[in-house]
């Protein structure tokens, strides 16, 4: 069984996320989306409403799970029998420091990094613009899932 995480903070989940899940769930026979959780980063949005976006964005699909980590990912796929770990890339600057983590993950287990381009339309999208977009009470919805709303 092929078995893929999708780690990041997802603060919130993007569709440059959402597009990068439903790209590569085809290519696994499980796709674990990994909240991780960093005590020393400030997040507009809490675990559990990270956690509810994603669920609700991807409840219809059975190869899909939704979990939290902390810690190094690679410990995480080792725990959980993980091979692959899947990475979207916007532009080369992204692809510059994945590859970086890459090689370090490789060279901390048997693990792949799989790289997938994010489609062109949703290339400029990042949690950050979209946090930015929200506290400036700009229109959001325009680049996140349905899921994904401000109370």
């Amino acid at each position: 069984m092929k078995k893929a995480i999708f780690p990041g903070s997802f603060d919130p989940i993007t569709l440059g996320h959402f597009d990068i899940i439903k790209r590569g769930v085809k290519l696994f026979d499980e796709l674990i989306i990994a909240i991780g959780i960093n005590a020393d980063k400030k997040y507009m949005f809490s675990l559990d409403e990270r956690k509810k976006f994603i669920e609700d964005c991807f409840k219809d699909e059975p190869k899909i799970k939704v979990v939290t980590y902390e810690g190094l990912t690679v410990h995480f796929c080792q725990k959980n029998d993980v091979d692959f770990i899947l990475r979207g890339l916007r532009n080369p600057a992204d692809f510059e420091f994945e590859k970086a983590i890459a090689h370090t993950n490789r060279d901390l287990a048997p693990i792949e990094t799989v790289f997938l381009l994010t489609s062109a339309n949703r290339s400029y999208i990042s949690s950050s613009i979209v946090r930015d977009v929200i506290r400036n009470n700009g229109d959001y919805t325009k680049l996140v899932p349905k899921t994904v709303r401000v109370k």
